[in-house]
C-alpha cells in the first residue's frame, strides 16, 4: 500500500483551524514554563484517526514545535504510518487505541491537556482500497469490515446471526435505508440457504431486492447497507458519542478541535456536542449570567464547512466531507 495514494481531505483548512493553538515562536518551552496543553516539546496535538498519516505528517511539518499523539484501532495503519512519520522521531507517538480511549491514552502518557485535536471520521482510504477488508461494495471481498481485525465480530456474522428486526433497525438507523425491510427479508431468506461470506453476493441481493425507482437515485444501491454494517461492526456512533465530549474535555483553554465527518449521522452528533459546549447553561431569565454557566466553547465554523469544487475534482472521496471546529474558551464549572 503506497502512502502516495492517500490524499488528506480538507487538509489546508484543518491546519488553518488548528494553527492559532499550535503555532509558537522562539524556542520550545521547558517543562517549567510550558503552558497548559504543552509538554517539554511544545504544544501537543492529537490525531484521533491516524489512518495513513497524511494529516499527521502535515501537522508535524506545519507546526515544528508541536508534539503529536496519534491513535488508530487498525494495526496495519499504525505500521504504515509509523514508516511515514519515522523522520519526525520522538515528536510522534503512535498508539493502538480507539478514539474514545483518548483520556486513558493521555493519562498513561502523563499529558493532562492538549492544544489541538483532529478527527477524520469514517473509513480510511487504506481500508477502502484493500480488497480483503470488505469495506468497498465495488469489489468482491470477504465481508469483514472490522477496523481492528484482532477483535469483534465481522459484517458476515452480523448478517448471518442478527434477528431480522435488529437488522432492519441497523439499516434504518445507521444507513438511513428506506428499503430496509425489503432488503432484510431477502437477506434472511438467502442466509437460510447459505451463510453470507462475500460482498458481491450481498450487493447482487440488494440490487435484486430494491424496486427500480430506488435504484435510480443515490449512487450504488448497496452503499447505505454497507455503511450501516460498517457502523454496527465497529460501534462507530457509540464510540463517537463518547469520544467528542472526551476530546473537548482534554482541550486546554485556548485549544482547538477540528472534526471531519462524512455522513449525516456523524455530523449531527458532532454538531450537537459542539453546539452544547458553545451554549450557556444558565436557567432562563437570569439578568446576569454567572461565569459557571458561561459557554466552554466558541464555534470556529459557521455550520459545517464543505470542500471546494477544486478539491472534490482532485479527490472524489472529499465530496461528502463536513468540517466543524471549536475553541475551548473556559474551564468546566467547578
Amino acid at each position: 500500500m503506497s502512502n502516495t495514494r492517500h490524499v488528506p481531505v480538507m487538509l489546508q483548512r484543518c491546519l488553518d483551524l488548528l494553527a492559532p493553538a499550535l503555532e509558537r515562536s522562539g524556542e520550545s518551552p521547558t517543562t517549567s514554563d510550558a503552558a497548559p496543553g504543552e509538554g517539554a516539546g511544545g504544544p501537543v496535538v492529537v490525531d484521533c484517526t491516524l489512518g495513513l498519516g497524511g494529516h499527521s505528517e502535515a501537522l508535524l511539518t506545519r507546526f515544528p514545535a508541536a508534539r503529536l499523539i496519534a491513535l488508530d484501532r487498525d494495526k496495519e495503519a499504525l505500521r504504515l504510518s509509523g514508516e511515514r512519520l519515522a523522520p519526525f522521531g520522538d515528536r510522534a507517538t503512535l498508539v493502538h487505541a480507539v478514539y474514545d480511549e483518548l483520556p486513558e491514552v493521555l493519562d498513561r502518557l502523563g499529558i493532562p491537556r492538549v492544544q489541538g485535536i483532529l478527527f477524520d471520521l469514517g473509513v480510511s482510504s487504506m481500508q477502502l482500497d484493500e480488497a480483503g477488508r470488505g469495506f468497498a461494495y465495488a469489489q468482491d471481498a470477504p465481508l469483514d469490515m472490522r477496523m481492528d481485525q484482532t477483535t469483534g465480530i465481522s459484517a458476515a456474522e452480523v448478517l448471518n446471526t442478527y434477528p431480522p428486526g435488529e437488522l432492519v433497525r441497523i439499516l434504518r438507523m445507521y444507513g438511513e435505508e428506506k428499503q430496509a425491510r425489503r432488503i432484510v427479508s431477502a437477506v434472511v431468506r438467502e442466509r437460510d440457504k447459505e451463510p453470507f461470506t462475500h460482498s458481491a453476493r450481498l450487493v447482487e441481493l440488494i440490487r435484486d431486492a430494491l424496486p427500480q425507482a430506488a435504484k435510480r437515485t443515490g449512487g450504488n444501491p448497496a452503499k447505505r447497507t454497507f455503511q450501516a454494517l460498517r457502523i454496527e461492526v465497529n460501534g462507530e456512533l457509540s464510540v463517537l458519542e463518547r469520544a467528542v465530549p472526551a476530546a473537548v474535555g482534554a482541550l486546554a483553554v485556548g485549544g482547538r478541535i477540528a472534526v471531519l465527518s462524512y455522513q449525516s449521522l456523524e455530523d449531527r452528533l458532532v454538531k450537537q456536542v459542539l453546539a452544547a459546549g458553545a451554549a450557556t447553561t444558565a436557567p432562563a431569565g437570569l439578568p446576569v449570567v454567572p461565569e459557571k454557566y458561561q459557554p466552554r466553547l466558541k464555534l470556529l465554523t459557521r455550520g459545517a464547512e464543505l470542500p471546494t469544487e477544486e478539491e472534490v475534482a482532485e479527490n472524489r472521496r472529499a465530496a461528502p466531507a463536513r468540517l466543524r471546529g471549536a475553541q475551548r474558551i473556559r474551564e468546566d464549572a467547578s
